[in-house]
């Protein structure tokens, strides 16, 4: 039996989820004061939102098809493809990107190419697979667990997900930060 066995659940086109705050809440204490980052997958600009209520700072976002929020002032999301960046635009890359292994794995290589770390929340099921043994072994240093996220706003979630940091790998074993209170 899977988790979905008795829901309806179809995903939405281009893997799209506002960002909730409650799945910020837990990188906050990991990333550097007024920190600098890039956002390649923006969406409407929700986690960018949330990561500048705490001072930090991002210097680039983008989205295949920036999605428009009507209650929110422009933050200037700009038309773009994460996998033909050929630059950072900040110290790093902080992202909620489409889960779809065939758009992910791409982007873990890029972000890894082109900056020395990349924070990406996703399902926590993820590291639990063979197809993550590469990516664990060769980039992925901290994991930071975020607990089960609620995408519907005020539903229930299906997934448990946490924040993962990829980067140029140094020879020693992954962080684990259990789910804070």
């Amino acid at each position: 039996m899977t988790k979905r066995a008795y829901q309806k659940f179809e995903r939405n086109k281009r893997d799209f989820y506002r960002t909730p705050y409650a799945a910020v809440v837990p990188l906050l204490p990991h990333l550097p004061k007024q920190t600098r980052f890039h956002e390649p997958c923006a969406g409407d600009g929700a986690l960018i939102r949330h990561l500048e209520k705490f001072g930090h700072i991002c210097t680039k976002a983008g989205d295949l098809v920036p999605a428009d929020d009507p209650n929110e002032p422009d933050i200037g999301i700009q038309i773009q493809n994460a996998l033909t960046l050929d630059n950072c635009g900040g110290e790093m890359f902080i992202t909620n990107p489409p889960w779809h292994r065939d758009a992910l794995h791409p982007m873990i290589d890029k972000f890894c190419e082109l900056a020395p770390k990349t924070w990406l929340l996703f399902d926590a099921d993820w590291m639990h697979t063979k197809q993550a043994i590469h990516y664990l072994e060769t980039k992925c240093r901290r994991v930071i667990s975020v607990g089960r996220v609620s995408w519907f706003g005020g539903s229930v979630g299906f997934d448990n997900c946490c924040w993962y940091e990829f980067g140029h790998k140094i020879d020693q074993p992954i962080e684990f930060f259990a789910r804070a209170a």
